[in-house]
């Protein structure tokens, strides 16, 4: 009897994981907020660049805030697929998918923790690609040898993306 009791205790606590998967999906509805308030910023700076007489510096300011929403977006991307995998891991399958034909995205389909690891890895690395971009935007280069550092630096990320890509399929 005591075992019956700690067991269903123990199948009970699973639903401890709800935390992680509200708090995620509030995560990621304010990043997408605050990565979507700043594209309605670089498009301000594109507006004020063009048709106003304000000394705007499109490329150094628009550019790095587009580059850094997309990167907030990626980092949004990671938390709902963690709340996805988490829900379907520990609590149930998400019927509603199948009803309006989302099953076919694979992205969203978690069938064990490590298919989750996976898919979280590779939207990680894409954030780190993209944070890499947007710091190369505001480096200033002097001499021949930091050009031949940046040039060495992508085409390692490059090299790491094929093999990425290769292993998937």
């Amino acid at each position: 009897m005591l075992e019956r009791v700690f067991e269903g205790m123990l199948v009970k606590s699973r639903f401890l994981v709800m935390f992680s998967v509200i708090f995620s999906l509030l995560g990621a509805t304010v990043l997408f907020i605050v990565a979507s308030y700043d594209v309605i910023e670089a498009t301000i700076t594109a507006w004020r660049y063009y048709f106003s007489s304000a000394e705007v510096d499109l490329h150094a300011d628009g550019v790095s805030i587009i580059i850094g929403a997309v990167d907030l977006y990626l980092i949004a991307v990671v938390l709902l697929i963690f709340s996805f995998g988490l829900y379907e891991l520990f609590i149930s399958r998400i019927e509603k998918l199948e009803e309006i034909e989302l099953r076919d995205v694979d992205i969203l389909t978690i069938k064990s923790l490590d298919q989750l690891k996976d898919k979280l890895g590779k939207v990680i690395i894409m954030v780190l690609v993209v944070s890499f971009f947007q710091r190369v935007l505001h480096m200033s280069f002097s001499t021949p040898l930091e050009m031949l550092y940046l040039a060495l630096a992508i085409l390692a990320l490059g090299i790491a993306l094929y093999f990425m890509n290769k292993g998937a399929h």
